[in-house]
């Protein structure tokens, strides 16, 4: 006779599934041995950079992924496993968790889904030392200004001979 499966747990299911399907990006990581503290201070740090992290039971977290056609990430969810979800930027999270870390040897990035790409550790790591969104945008900003500072710098300077020139020939013609 099949199980019956109650409904905070299909509750929870349904949680997860939205949470995962909303995100940019999702990393699965291992907490176990941190403290109370240093928990506390991994998830201000997170909050501050809009990612939002939750722990789940695995079994619930594998009836997600598999409803979700997820692949990948099964052997992720063996373990204490906490989930960071990025709804914003792809990257924060990835800076945020390889940086707590290599500051903390109990803790450990398992793996993850980028854009609905699961990526392993090695590939969050690479992640984490790419320039957030905040920045590449910065960067291509000021790449599009240089032209237009220099065009604007070109006809400028035309502009201060010719006045310069005009002022040369009024000196002269006052003399």
């Amino acid at each position: 006779m099949a199980q019956k499966i109650r409904p905070e747990k299909v509750q929870v299911v349904d949680e997860i599934k939205d949470k995962v399907s909303k995100a940019k990006s999702v990393i699965l990581t291992d907490y176990m041995g941190l403290n109370v503290e240093e928990i506390t201070a991994l998830r201000r740090e997170l909050r501050e950079n809009n990612v939002e992290y939750k722990v789940y039971k695995n079994t619930m977290a594998y009836r997600a992924l598999e409803a979700l056609e997820i692949k990948g990430l099964e052997d992720s969810l063996k373990g204490p496993t906490a989930f960071a979800l990025s709804y914003d930027d792809p990257v924060a999270p990835a800076k945020v968790l390889v940086k707590f870390a290599k500051q903390n040897s109990k803790f450990s990035v398992k793996a993850g889904m980028v854009e609905g790409m699961v990526v392993d550790q090695e590939r969050i790591n690479a992640l984490s030392e790419l320039p957030s969104r905040d920045e590449l945008l910065a960067m291509l900003l000021r790449t599009m200004q240089g032209p237009v500072t220099g065009f604007v710098n070109v006809l400028a300077g035309n502009i201060r001979n010719l006045v310069g020139v005009l002022s040369a020939i009024q000196e002269k013609k006052s003399e």
